[in-house]
């Protein structure tokens, strides 16, 4: 199975019904595939919506409703769009549950940095510092490696977007929540072994109590 299929597939069994969730760019809009039948969500955009829905179908697209990060989406029925200054209200205000997001590197202490390499150009740092500081959840959902090597580090290496923000990490092979105590490994693929897993992650792990094995890459 596709891995990024994998962490969007338990990424959405975080959600809860009638929460509000920010979903970013790339890997999470996968998330709106795979919620569970009767689970009641509402998806916000940072560039002005509520109600988003599923990433549009060639014969689904609309050319002016896209995502944050441009895509063609849908919009549900109860579906509503406004600008800029009042979907930063909502998210500033503390309104969204849960936010879902990539990151370049994550650390054992919460910190994230998702927004920038020196040296490369990018178009802006787009609404991640606000949506990591004003949602009540942070999740990131990442491929546990970048070219071999951990991105999830004991500190991070490149600029922040935040520190202390990360609530919770889901890659293809782990679920890791961040605690006072450190980042303890809550569930493992069975695809892999604790040890392997240590080998491919810079960070220090706390195995927990109890750690769950999950079949088929966490699904």
């Amino acid at each position: 199975m596709n891995p990024k299929e994998v962490i969007a597939r338990r990424v959405a069994k975080e959600l809860k019904n009638n929460q509000l969730v920010n979903l970013g760019i790339g890997l999470p809009t996968l998330t709106t595939n795979y919620i569970e039948e009767g689970v009641n969500l509402t998806f916000q955009s940072e560039n002005g919506m509520v109600g988003m829905g599923k990433v549009a179908n060639e014969d689904e697209i609309i050319p002016y409703i896209t995502n944050a990060g441009g895509q063609y989406v849908t919009i549900n029925d109860n579906g509503a769009f406004f600008d800029t200054s009042v979907s930063f209200g909502i998210i500033r205000g503390g309104h969204v549950d849960v936010t879902v997001l990539g990151a370049l590197e994550v650390d054992q202490h919460g910190n994230l940095a998702n927004w920038i390499v020196p040296g490369k150009i990018v178009p802006g740092m787009g609404g991640a510092m606000d949506l990591v500081i004003g949602a009540k959840k942070v999740i990131v959902a990442m491929l546990h490696t970048a070219k071999g090597k951990s991105k999830i580090l004991k500190n991070c290496t490149l600029p922040l977007t935040a520190k202390g923000v990360v609530d919770m990490i889901i890659t293809e092979f782990a679920v890791m929540n961040v605690t006072e105590e450190g980042l303890i490994l809550t569930e493992i693929s069975e695809d892999i072994t604790i040890e392997e897993l240590k080998e491919m992650t810079d960070a220090d792990l706390i195995i927990s109590d109890n750690l769950v094995y999950t079949k088929a890459q966490l699904v």
